[in-house]
């Protein structure tokens, strides 16, 4: 995906479209829970996160996949992945041409929150595969799938939540907002959730491709677990373990048996969300999430150290 913006763009605060969303799943940023599960029902399941909130995940048809981040009994973030959602001003699946056309993208946006002053800086990277925008009193984030040049999943933040979490460069006057360090237990609650939420967006992007949905591996998520926990201790950012070797050696030694096998590893993303969308974006690490002939998928998740393992097993 080629398309770059012009300097009289860069230097243009303000959006075409600058109004708060009038329809779709923007509307629930600001929303309590009792209107959430009214409009939603019941979340499949709730993870929790290192930033306050908890994921209300809703998971049951992957063209409509979509986490709702609530704290405090208020909606301060969701992310809209399924493309059967309605994400208005936007479409999922829209092409960045159409999206660059309708708005103006800044590669700078600053913001006013409780006296302090934060200014996100987005590079040329940012701004063409994940633009920030404005909206109303909302902040958009657009993930673009660069090898199609469309649209991938939108995620709607207030405020506190967008200066929490920094996905971008930041400069700022006055308080710096910052996570509260989780405990030991509530870490590997928040790895929990990453690994589900790993597992499940990987899934939807397979099945928007025409791929087959892959099967959790409990033994091979725990060669997963392993390496992220391994990276971590080892400080070592590496496919291959010093300890435990390579992916062959690591499956063979917890004796998984399979036909083919593939890793991705990441570290210091946001969150799952993030990861994935990471993972699609740089070609080696997409050719294994989108891997026909895989059929199984263990994630393991250690803090911020983050590990795929796809194995297509033997009896397939």
């Amino acid at each position: 995906m080629n398309q770059t913006l012009n300097q009289d763009q860069n230097n243009n605060l303000e959006t075409k479209t600058a109004e708060r969303p009038k329809e779709g799943i923007g509307l629930l940023i600001g929303k309590n829970v009792t209107d959430l599960k009214k409009e939603l029902g019941e979340p499949q399941r709730i993870d929790e996160t290192q930033y306050g909130y908890q994921w209300y995940i809703y998971n049951l048809d992957y063209s409509r996949y979509l986490q709702v981040g609530v704290q405090e009994d208020q909606v301060v973030t969701v992310y809209a992945l399924g493309d059967q959602l309605n994400v208005s001003p936007f479409k999922i699946g829209q092409p960045v041409e159409e999206i660059f056309n309708t708005l103006v993208i800044n590669m700078n946006l600053e913001i006013e929150w409780h006296g302090s002053t934060y200014r996100f800086e987005l590079n040329d990277m940012d701004v063409n595969i994940r633009p920030l925008l404005r909206l109303g009193d909302i902040f958009v984030q657009l993930n673009i799938d660069k090898f199609t040049g469309n649209l991938l999943s939108v995620r709607f933040l207030n405020a506190e939540t967008l200066i929490e979490q920094r996905p971008y460069e930041l400069i700022y006057r006055g308080e710096l907002i910052e996570p509260a360090e989780p405990s030991e237990a509530l870490w590997r609650l928040i790895e929990e959730g990453n690994e589900r939420e790993i597992f499940d967006i990987t899934n939807v992007i397979r099945v928007r491709h025409k791929l087959n949905p892959l099967i959790w591996d409990e033994q091979t998520a725990q060669v997963a677990s392993g390496h992220s926990m391994d990276m971590y201790e080892s400080e070592d950012f590496s496919h291959i373990s010093s300890k435990y070797g390579s992916l062959s050696d690591r499956l063979e030694a917890a004796q998984v048996t399979y036909k083919a096998a593939g890793e991705n590893i990441a570290a210091n993303y946001t969150d799952g969300p993030a990861v994935v969308e990471g993972w699609l974006n740089s070609k080696g690490h997409r050719d294994s999430l989108l891997n026909e002939e895989f059929t199984h998928l263990g994630v393991g998740v250690y803090q911020k150290y983050y590990t795929q393992n796809f194995i297509q097993k033997t009896d397939q």
